[in-house]
């Protein structure tokens, strides 16, 4: 055998053992999609359920920001952590596993979000009866599940991300 005929059944045998270890791109994105639209739903929960106290209270705009944040993280482990929670895992464990499948997805989905609702002029001055401000959210949160769905396909990828929660199902 030659060393360029054993070096291509090598490669061979390399291939096809990856094919059957490394998920299919197609399989990774459907799960990166499924994790953004879970972390997305609690996202915006959230980050509506804030922007609406904050314009109905009259609060600042960073204060208005501040409110969204916080309850989008609120929601987002609150979902994860009711799915874990069924499976029968301890309270504890719950937070942690919350914790390490959501916060850089949260994070980066409210990054996203947040940056389009103060750049967008007047969608933070904007009133709830006003269409500014709820084309401006919805603008927003789509931006943020187009640029977190990589994010999360990345992590997905590494057994980070919403791959910890997939023991749980």
């Amino acid at each position: 055998m030659t060393h360029s005929a054993h070096g291509h059944e090598h490669h061979e045998h390399h291939a096809h053992r990856h094919e059957h270890h490394a998920p299919s791109p197609g399989a990774s994105w459907r799960a990166a999609a499924q994790a953004t639209l879970h972390c997305l739903t609690g996202c915006a929960i959230g980050e509506v359920l804030g922007m609406v106290v904050g314009t109905a209270a009259g609060l600042h705009n960073a204060a208005t920001v501040l409110v969204s944040v916080a309850l989008a993280f609120v929601f987002g482990y609150a979902l994860t952590m009711r799915g874990v929670l069924r499976a029968g895992v301890p309270v504890r464990r719950a937070v942690r596993v919350a914790l390490a499948a959501d916060t850089v997805s949260i994070a980066v989905m409210e990054l996203i979000d947040n940056t389009v609702m103060v750049g967008v002029p007047g969608a933070m001055d904007a009133g709830l009866s006003d269409a500014l401000f709820w084309v401006s959210l919805a603008v927003s949160l789509a931006l943020a599940f187009a640029v977190t769905g990589p994010v999360n396909r990345w992590m997905i990828d590494r057994g980070r991300g919403h791959a910890v929660v997939h023991a749980y199902h």
